[in-house]
């Protein structure tokens, strides 16, 4: 799509399972174009490909309803990873854009930065429901949760609800954002 909207409207007529989308667009704009596809029905997820780096911009990709977030510099093996992590209904941050976020959080939080508020509440869950919180934080996906922790994948998912009930979170962008303060999220 060469402009924010026909990506929207191309993703509203094709109904794509993921849609791979550049920030930089003429129109509307990349992130308006996010916020719009991830809010039509059909559950298309939007993975972004950008060489914008800042905490800002990879904020407000996941607040928009972006489900990932790759580089422009991300290999072949990297794109496919992401891909296959969303379309089960995973988040995925490229390592890189993982590491923006932990240095700008704990830049922004020096008390909070080794998770003190985060890991008081950490406390409410058990150690597996932990393992389970930190692999997805990765970006893994359930399939692959359930392999290293050897699970059934819908185990795993009936883990990471509880976690979302116990912690009060709402969508799995906000696991992410918890493991980056409970100090979970290990940067490559």
């Amino acid at each position: 799509a060469a402009t924010g909207e026909e990506a929207v409207e191309k993703t509203r007529s094709l109904k794509p399972d993921v849609v791979l989308m550049d920030l930089v667009m003429p129109g509307i704009g990349g992130l308006e174009a996010v916020r719009r596809i991830a809010g039509l029905k059909g559950g298309t997820k939007v993975l972004v490909l950008s060489a914008h780096l800042e905490e800002g911009v990879l904020l407000e990709v996941l607040e928009a309803g972006g489900s990932g977030f790759v580089t422009k510099t991300s290999t072949h093996e990297s794109l496919t990873r992401a891909i296959r992590t969303v379309v089960q209904n995973e988040i995925f941050l490229d390592p890189s854009a993982a590491k923006v976020l932990v240095d700008h959080y704990k830049d922004a939080h020096p008390k909070e930065g080794k998770g003190t508020g985060a890991k008081d509440t950490l406390g409410r869950l058990s150690a597996r429901e932990r393992e389970v919180l930190a692999l997805t934080a990765e970006g893994h996906s359930s399939t692959e949760v359930a392999k290293f922790l050897r699970l059934s994948p819908k185990t795993v998912d009936t883990y990471r609800a509880r976690i979302m009930e116990k912690l009060g979170l709402k969508h799995r962008s906000e696991l992410v954002r918890f493991a980056l303060r409970a100090g979970l999220l290990k940067v490559e």
